[in-house]
């Protein structure tokens, strides 16, 4: 675990800290890459988090939301303590039995659903998986693989 100070800046609505350089290399080695998005976690002001290291516009950004910070949109100019690692642990969201048997069933859905850019298929798996009811998970199923097919809108889009 590495511990630095930061002061909470801004890009568009984001309040976003960086990290020093030297615990950036380290979280680099301990990651074993250098790029893409990188899982982290720490604390901040002592309150735990989970969040992903992004590059943007060649800057390495912690981006700080209202779930690691209360009210950190309007903290921005806020000098806060941090601790960071490297989080090794996955990440990946498993998609529903359900979801999975009805894909099976449907080799066209499957094929299509293969073939889909991974943040469109974890964008759908992530919806299913948030469904509170099994009534929910077996309607919002059935649309999916609607979707899937062309024949209906899901999660606010007309094509796959």
């Amino acid at each position: 675990m590495y511990e630095f100070e930061a002061k909470i800046e801004v890009i568009g609505i984001n309040p976003f800290v960086f990290v020093p350089e030297n615990i950036l290399q380290k979280i680099f080695e301990d990651a074993g890459k250098t790029k893409r998005h990188i899982p982290i976690k720490g604390t901040i002001n002592d309150n735990l988090y989970k969040q992903t290291l992004v590059r943007y516009n060649g800057e390495w950004r912690l981006y700080i939301n209202t779930t690691m910070l209360k009210n950190s949109p309007k903290r921005i100019g806020e000098t806060i303590e941090i601790t960071v690692s490297f989080d090794p642990e996955s990440r990946e969201i498993k998609p529903p039995k359900l979801f999975v048997k009805a894909l099976t069933k449907n080799k066209e859905a499957k094929i299509v659903f293969e073939n889909l850019p991974a943040s469109r298929k974890s964008e759908i798996v992530k919806y299913l998986t948030n469904l509170k009811t099994e009534k929910a998970l077996e309607k919002n199923t059935e649309k999916a693989i609607n979707f899937l097919l062309g024949k209906e809108r899901f999660i606010g889009r007309d094509n796959p």
